[in-house]
């Protein structure tokens, strides 16, 4: 991934040309989320090339439909056109399908198709003060899980806890327990289990929709006897035994109530344990213009995270582009000793160990 700083320009002309070109890959991420979604891009994948026709038929869709999605595709560079047959480059199958590679890059269509579906809502949030219900972002929700499930997979048991020396260590030997607040879909729940096979995990999340689908992504994953997932404000989650570790990955942010989850977790600490928090690598301090990064966020925050965050009250309306000094004084404020940012190499991600 590569992050660019732009390069200031103010003429009507250069910017109607930026706006142009986002047009056009906005029209792309719509029909890379029609694609996915229909089962268009897999048909291709697990059939080799086919026709408007056979392709309509494989999917259950409408020929006409189908035939112009194709080569909207294709004149975009995402499928190979050759006498009447459309094909899926092996390569774009794998960034566009599997969601486990690193490479994956098909939830991210479906979070911005789903960030943007409730924007009249943020309109309304605009002019009332108010916020938008996250009930109202399912693409939004359903795409963020699966656009972080490749970090998980690949980072939390091989770099994120192994920058934990000490946990680390204790969980492969004897295993332990670990609190994961706001899991979402479940994905970094599963993952840590996986990598530690000791490890018992406890999910907690206050969206009974996430919970549900966490339910189902845990069902055939070969570690349901030691993943449990509760429907439970992190803000009030139970402490049970004590935890070893507890988990908050991306999603800090979104609280309302940050400074209440964090001291929550500080009291479902065992002896010895440690608060693991991955938030949005923003700059330190606000600087215009930005990088691609910072403008991502921005994006995110005006569109997604800040009308979620509001849509308690009160709020810490924190925003996307949560920079380290608000963390630190979060954590301050929760009644830790420390907050160190540690020294993993993340594009998007910085990550806090919190002791308490």
């Amino acid at each position: 991934m590569t992050i660019t700083a732009p390069t200031p320009t103010f003429s009507a002309e250069s910017l109607a040309d930026r706006v142009f070109a986002a047009v056009v890959e906005t029209m792309n991420l719509g029909s890379i989320h029609i694609g996915r979604e229909l089962g268009l891009y897999a048909a291709l994948r697990d059939n080799g090339p086919q026709s408007p026709a056979a392709l309509a038929a494989l999917t259950g869709c409408d020929e006409r439909y189908v035939r112009e999605w194709l080569e909207h595709q294709a004149v975009g560079g995402l499928l190979v056109h050759d006498d009447g047959e459309f094909a899926l480059p092996e390569g774009h199958a794998e960034a566009l399908l599997d969601h486990t590679s690193p490479a994956s890059v098909g939830p991210f269509a479906q979070m911005a198709v789903g960030t943007i579906e409730p924007i009249q809502h943020v309109i309304e949030a605009f002019r009332s003060g108010g916020g938008v219900e996250y009930d109202h972002f399912a693409n939004g929700r359903l795409g963020q899980a699966d656009a972080n499930r490749p970090m998980f997979v690949h980072e939390l048991g091989s770099t994120w806890i192994p920058a934990l020396p000490e946990v680390d260590a204790a969980f492969r030997a004897h295993g332990g327990r670990v609190a994961d607040i706001a899991m979402g879909s479940g994905w970094s729940s599963i993952e840590m289990a996986r990598a530690y096979p000791k490890v018992h995990v406890d999910g907690f999340d206050l969206d009974a929709a996430s919970v549900d689908i966490a339910r189902e992504n845990l069902r055939g994953s070969g570690v349901e006897a030691r993943v449990h997932f509760h429907c439970e404000n992190g803000a009030a989650a139970g402490a049970r035994e004590g935890y070893d570790l507890v988990t908050i990955f991306e999603a800090i942010h979104d609280m309302a109530n940050p400074v209440e989850v964090l001291s929550n977790a500080r009291s479902m600490l065992a002896p010895g344990g440690v608060v693991l928090v991955m938030d949005e690598k923003a700059a330190h301090e606000f600087h215009a213009p930005a990088d691609q990064l910072e403008q991502l966020l921005y994006g995110f925050s005006v569109l997604f995270c800040l009308p979620i965050s509001r849509s308690e009250d009160p709020s810490a309306a924190t925003g996307t582009a949560m920079r380290p000094h608000t963390m630190e004084g979060y954590a301050s404020a929760a009644g830790y000793e420390s907050c160190e940012t540690l020294a993993i190499e993340n594009d998007l991600f910085r990550f806090y160990l919190l002791r308490g």
